[in-house]
């Protein structure tokens, strides 16, 4: 029988809006509930894992106090990771342990976005969008970029705008919108059109900008709104090899914008300049060309404007300190990946780097990972914090990464604030190969996910396939963490997806508590030979042209589609920022399917996506992709309250209280992950408090 403790509530509940919720009327030729598409993922084979319903079930909750009325300042949320920092944290309190089990949703929002919407096309959905709160608007964008603005309170649409992205293109890094920016010009009049703009930059590689309140582009913005940033960067295999995903940063009167570039594809693969537009015209205004400061340019690996070719990219989104006119840029990987050589060109690889924001000129670097050949590329969006130590407050940055580790740095100087110690790692790769011989390891936080998987502890749901993770993992060379790629094949524990992962990590300033989601998968890499003809195999074959080897990769799993490593294969991650100490853990997401009698037994799954902490106590987290939205206790991690979703919640939750005595409105998108088991969907559901004061009516659409 379902719990029922007052206060608590910890059966699954319904997934229907509560009785009397307002509903959206969907736009002439748009459906009103989205319909899933199973795709082939790199979790292939997980199905009995995450198969799409397996969490569906109905519950009671237990009796409980009224809620507190609303109360309290408006709370907006005008940027990605809710302020320019990324601390993914809002003071708002009206939710908080003793009632936060009341949430029920209070609208449901379907874009309509959905792949048999707007025909086939060769990639899969990955939303992955916060939206914004700003001016009384809410903001957010699809995966093929469409920005929508909604009203806050009701969910009713108030403007849409369509960039038309080309679908013909492969887009190797999927379609993927995480969210847009704003900006309010202080020297246009109150109400004068594009006085405050909402930018938005799209997979095909343009950065447009909007005016907030009717949608329309600004015409004194680049050509007609749009900056076109594809000329510059290089030849591209196919449209699509560069794209943007990420929204961009924007800092004084600069908007900055980085690049997703297809992974593991060739050597000169395009250029992974950083460039920062004027927010009014869309002149450039400066260019970070991630070359080594050393760097001998040549017709054959500049790109027309003389930008290096396969340098380091920004994919995740970026940090802006605006007090120290500091721009903090999370750097990937030079292509390819997994080979590179004696070549030097990743000097800013895997890295925080801070810029002046307002020129682009270089204060410091701190690599995360020397010559990186696993794809441990930084991720996430740095995240600015003050910390408190010994009576003081500094200007502290965290950066977390798919190895697991957490580095916290002063933010004005780079230097690291938990001493980093660098320690020997495995040593022999491939011919051709060099490798560091030291890596980047902080002292504290200690790491958050395994960096060693022993064949004996190979995990199975029988001795049969258990042998076979024995097996699999015994044929592996296996060193522990940076173990380098090598012909026979390697094991990579975390793999390339973390770890951490996009949705970065949550602060509570006041707590001194960070929050953060992690996985922990096996994964065998392996470089086979150019000039040989490869077996069959299953998994991703990466061509890496220009470079002695292709590149092999696949999840490890049991011939029951169980990951070869013990749960739990994903987890919640408490660390308390004054001692760098973990201050709890706990597994997330649960399996229904894998026994006769379903039961929902939290083992910890994969996920992606961040987490959102409140002043109220309230930690939450979609990311799971069992399609489930979760509440924890700040404090101790204790779950308070789960809800079904009507797709995976593979997105970062904000919250907001739009006016003056409103309802805190928590919301989510629930649009799934087109990579995994499930499909995708097109849903943004905000929750409230049950009980909460009406909102006003729905205003009118525009």
């Amino acid at each position: 029988m379902p719990s029922t403790v007052p206060g608590r509530c910890s059966a699954f509940r319904r997934s229907a809006s509560r009785p009397g919720a307002p509903a959206r009327t969907a736009p002439a030729g748009r459906r009103r509930q989205p319909r899933s598409r199973d795709r082939r993922s790199s979790f292939r084979g997980a199905a009995l894992l995450l198969a799409a319903g397996a969490l569906a079930g109905l519950g009671a909750c237990g009796p409980s106090e009224a809620p507190p009325p609303a109360s309290g300042p408006p709370a907006s949320w005008p940027a990605w990771g809710g302020d320019p920092g990324g601390l993914r944290y809002s003071p708002l309190r009206e939710i908080h342990p003793g009632n936060v089990h009341r949430l029920r949703p209070a609208w449901t929002y379907h874009t309509g976005d959905l792949p048999d919407a707007r025909g086939d096309h060769p990639s899969t959905l990955a939303s992955e969008v916060t939206p914004l709160l700003v001016e009384g608007s809410l903001y957010l964008c699809t995966p093929y970029n469409r920005v929508i603005a909604l009203d806050p309170e009701t969910g009713a649409e108030r403007w849409t705008f369509d960039p038309k992205i080309e679908l013909g293109g492969r887009y190797a890094n999927q379609l993927v919108c995480r969210g847009v920016s704003t900006w309010r010009d202080p020297r246009a009049p109150a109400g004068s059109p594009c006085a405050r703009r909402i930018f938005t930059a799209t997979n095909d590689a343009r950065l447009i900008a909007l005016d907030a309140e009717s949608g329309i582009p600004c015409a004194g913005f680049g050509s007609a709104g749009t900056v076109d940033l594809n000329p510059g960067v290089g030849r591209q295999a196919w449209r699509g090899e560069y794209q943007v995903t990420s929204p961009p940063a924007v800092a004084g009167d600069l908007v900055v914008v980085g690049s997703a570039v297809a992974d593991n594809q060739r050597v000169d693969a395009p250029s992974g300049v950083v460039r920062a537009y004027d927010a009014r015209t869309g002149a450039l205004r400066w260019a970070f060309d991630l070359a080594p400061p050393d760097f001998e340019r040549t017709p054959e690996n500049t790109t027309e404007h003389g930008y290096a070719l396969g340098t380091p990219n920004v994919w995740a989104p970026m940090a802006v300190d605006e007090e120290r006119d500091l721009l903090f840029v999370p750097t990937g990987n030079p292509a390819p990946d997994y080979f590179r050589g004696p070549s030097h060109i990743d000097h800013y690889g895997s890295s925080v780097v801070a810029l002046r924001a307002s020129t682009g000129e270089v204060v410091w670097r701190f690599q995360t990972v020397h010559h990186d050949l696993w794809d441990y590329d930084v991720p996430a969006q740095p995240t600015l914090f003050p910390l408190r130590r010994a009576g003081h407050t500094l200007p502290a940055l965290v950066q977390g990464t798919k190895m697991g580790l957490l580095f916290v740095l002063h933010r004005e100087t780079g230097e690291p604030l938990f001493p980093v110690d660098e320690r020997p790692v495995p040593q022999g790769g491939v011919p051709g190969e060099r490798l560091s011989p030291t890596q980047p390891f902080p002292r504290r936080p200690p790491p958050l996910v395994r960096h060693r998987l022993d064949p004996r502890e190979a995990f199975g749901l029988t001795p049969w396939d258990r042998g076979v993770c024995r097996r699999r993992l015994a044929a592996l060379r296996n060193d522990g963490i940076y173990t380098p790629p090598t012909l026979e094949g390697s094991l990579a524990i975390p793999g390339n997806a973390g770890g951490i992962n996009w949705g970065g990590v949550a602060v509570d300033p006041e707590r001194q508590l960070l929050v953060v989601n992690v996985q922990d998968l096996p994964w065998a890499v392996r470089l086979v030979p150019r000039d040989r003809v490869p077996e069959e195999i299953d998994g991703y074959l990466a061509p890496m042209e220009g470079t002695p080897y292709r590149m092999h990769r696949e999840l490890l799993l049991s011939p029951l589609g169980m990951p070869c490593s013990p749960p739990p294969w994903g987890k919640l991650v408490a660390v308390d920022l004054g001692t760098g100490e973990i201050a709890w853990e706990r597994p997330i997401g649960t399996l229904r399917d894998l026994a006769p009698i379903p039961l929902p037994i939290t083992v910890g799954i994969p996920n992606l996506g961040g987490p959102l902490v409140t002043a109220g106590g309230v930690t939450f987290l979609g990311a799971t992709l069992d399609r489930t939205f979760r509440a924890f206790d700040t404090a101790t991690g204790e779950e308070l309250w789960h809800w079904r979703l009507p797709a995976g919640g593979q997105a970062t939750p904000m919250t907001y209280r739009v006016r003056e005595g409103g309802r805190q409105v928590v919301l989510i998108a629930a649009t799934g992950y087109g990579r995994a088991p499930g499909g995708v969907g097109d849903a943004l559901v905000a929750f409230t408090l049950e009980g909460a004061p009406p909102a006003p009516a729905a205003s009118a659409r525009r």
